[in-house]
């Protein structure tokens, strides 16, 4: 593949360390046939082994330039190309049991994290690379710094694990900070069950809008204080100190 310049407005950073690339292939581990679905496969690093034990890898990628190239590197048997912006591609269009794999732009990694959790019934895991400080709110713990809406909202319907760090110099160019890879494997029927989906976004996204308001005053628009208490939640608390499951209570006692 020629030599591509990287293009800012993609946060683009191109993983070129094969020992990381062995890494994470071996923890995505594809079997033949399943359904791999690669985000942003830039300049093919990953694509190529990926390839070669599932022998069919379905790919999302924005930059023209690189869904050419490819194209002219892999046969269509082989790789399906869709050339798109992943945080509006309907993953369902690639089946179910979906193995994603990726190492997301910096720029959009949350909002494609979003992406995935609304997409979660079309997948059976996905192994993803971002920021260190991304992954470590997305495996936080209730009642530590790096636990907020991110955390919830993930870990309502994955179970999150962190794999392995991933530096800087394991990249062209080289970030500024440190990255990591993260497995997220839906909960399925083990996921607290929710009334209303979208009433639950609301009361996670209110309680971590002001992080040193009480749940009392940060869901004044959604509750008062009786509700607060009805559903077992101290109208004093902060919503970094709220488990998953907790939400998930109060949120389905709002919806009835």
């Amino acid at each position: 593949m020629p030599p591509h310049r990287p293009r800012k407005r993609f946060g683009q950073h191109f993983l070129v360390d094969p020992r990381y690339v062995e890494r994470i292939v071996a923890a995505v581990d594809p079997r033949p046939g399943q359904p791999v679905v690669e985000i942003g496969p830039g300049n093919g690093a990953l694509t190529g082994p990926l390839i070669e034990r599932a022998g069919h890898v379905s790919a999302i990628e924005i930059d023209r330039d690189l869904a050419a190239a490819l194209r002219a590197r892999f046969p269509p048997h082989r790789l399906t190309l869709v050339e798109g912006d992943a945080l509006r591609v309907d993953f369902a269009r690639f089946g179910s049991g979906l193995r994603i794999v990726g190492n997301l732009p910096y720029n959009i990694g949350s909002p494609l994290l979003f992406r995935l959790a609304a997409q979660a019934h079309a997948i059976a895991d996905a192994t993803v690379m971002l920021q260190k400080e991304v992954v470590d709110r997305m495996t936080a713990a209730p009642a530590t710094a790096d636990y907020g809406r991110l955390t919830v909202m993930l870990q309502v319907l994955f179970a999150v694990e962190r794999l392995f760090v991933v530096p800087p110099g394991a990249f062209r160019p080289a970030p500024k900070v440190d990255s990591a890879v993260a497995r997220l494997t839906p909960l399925g029927e083990r996921a607290p069950a929710l009334a209303d989906a979208a009433l639950f976004a609301r009361v996670v996204a209110a309680a971590f809008a002001q992080r040193r308001k009480t749940l009392r005053n940060a869901l004044s628009s959604l509750c008062d204080e009786a509700a607060l208490r009805a559903a077992g939640i101290d109208p004093g608390a902060r919503g970094e100190t709220l488990p998953v499951a907790g939400f998930a209570r109060l949120a389905n006692a709002l919806a009835r």
